[in-house]
């Protein structure tokens, strides 16, 4: 295959400041541009942006502010919208805990999208992976974490007409024949120097790549022609898709198109949120009072006393709460002044985590409503229940 042997889902940077991104762990303050160099995506650029103005009559805020900042094809998904050509959006999750702010983000942009352009999503489920990934994860616990993952998914908000659901384990019928065709055209080299597997990997995690892979090619086997698939996800997923890419044209397909966000940095001192460090994440699930108590703990970029950040300024760049608040609650202007005076000295760390926890406890407390309906829905979601129609 065409992909070189060092262009591994791994990238640590070479500096003082290590990191790691493959699809299993992120660590570390991660090097966006560093990866969209190994990764060898395309930033998003101004014209691109005007783009999808052009089409939607709106820059979503998640463009605008740099959250999404890589791309593959997105700008060739547009024009062949632009042409009549409709496309197709896949996501994902790897059910292996529950659902925090940071797994959200890229959920909110999907429905942006399926929205403004009236599109088609396919939604996986990967209880497979999680399963075999995780030594000591049990089958129940899998299965319990993929219907918790299921109520948030709904929760955002996507159109049941036009959104269905695939959970691995319970469809593989529908993916295994297009997975086998992926699986042919690679070898466990290619495999191996994109994934990074060794000799201690277990074999279902070796096997699995062509099963996420799969529902890339699916929307063509539905429509009956071939379809764009446009991929809204982190760039942790990334080496997936340069996989899938790779065998696209020798199966006959569009090559997915993809888009990429970066990571919600977590409450602690370093890295994304992660549901493995619960303290560090804010879940749709906590209670209001767990929230305040978690942002209250929170890691900031202010100094070490009141004299000091009055004089001196705090780093708002390298501060979470900010990020929270600029990401989720604060428009641009606001984020923009909140920026300045924090430079400056005239805002402190205790107002900013006061400003968060009043926009994150009412926000934990409706979208729990929501996934409590999600509950009365879940069948019309689901890929079997009634396969999404051409």
């Amino acid at each position: 295959m065409s992909l070189p042997a060092d262009d591994g889902a791994a990238e640590k940077s070479s500096n003082n400041n290590d990191f790691t991104v493959t699809p299993w762990e992120v660590e570390g303050e991660v090097d966006y541009g560093r990866l969209i160099e190994k990764f060898g995506t395309q930033p998003i650029t101004q014209e691109l942006l005007q783009k999808v103005k052009s089409m939607t009559g709106e820059i979503h805020p998640m463009l605008k502010l740099g959250y999404f900042f890589s791309h593959r094809d997105f700008d060739w998904v547009l024009d062949k919208k632009e042409k009549g050509e409709n496309f197709y959006l896949y996501t994902g999750r790897g059910p292996s805990g529950m659902v925090h702010m940071g797994h959200l983000m890229p959920w909110m942009f999907t429905k942006y999208l399926q929205d403004k352009f009236d599109a088609k999503l396919l939604f996986q489920l990967t209880d497979d992976e999680k399963f075999l990934y995780g030594q000591d994860r049990t089958r129940e616990e899998t299965r319990r974490y993929t219907y918790e993952n299921i109520l948030d998914i709904i929760a955002i908000g996507f159109d049941p007409k036009k959104t269905r659901i695939i959970v691995d384990t319970k469809h593989i019928e529908h993916l295994y024949p297009i997975a086998t065709e992926i699986a042919k055209r690679i070898t466990f080299s290619t495999a191996k120097a994109v994934f990074g597997f060794t000799n201690s990997t277990n074999i279902g995690m070796i096997g699995f790549p062509p099963i996420q892979a799969a529902p890339c090619f699916l929307p063509s086997i539905i429509e009956g022609k071939n379809t764009p698939v446009l991929i809204p996800a982190a760039i942790d997923q990334d080496p997936y898709w340069r996989m899938t890419r790779d065998v696209a044209d020798r199966m006959g397909y569009y090559k997915p198109a993809q888009v990429h966000s970066k990571f919600l940095p977590g409450l602690g001192m370093m890295g994304k949120m992660s549901s493995s460090r619960p303290e560090t994440a804010i879940f749709t699930t906590d209670e209001p009072e767990v929230v305040e108590k978690k942002v209250s703990s929170a890691f900031t970029g202010g100094q070490p006393t009141v004299a000091l950040q009055r004089q001196l300024g705090a780093n708002a760049l390298g501060c979470p709460v900010f990020w929270y608040l600029r990401y989720f609650f604060d428009t641009e202007k606001q984020s923009d002044e909140r920026m300045l005076k924090c430079k400056s000295g005239n805002l402190l760390c205790g107002e900013c985590k006061a400003d968060l926890a009043k926009g994150a406890k009412p926000f934990v407390v409706e979208f729990k409503k929501r996934r409590e309906k999600a509950k009365d829905v879940v069948a019309k979601f689901m890929y079997d229940e009634k396969p999404i129609e051409p």
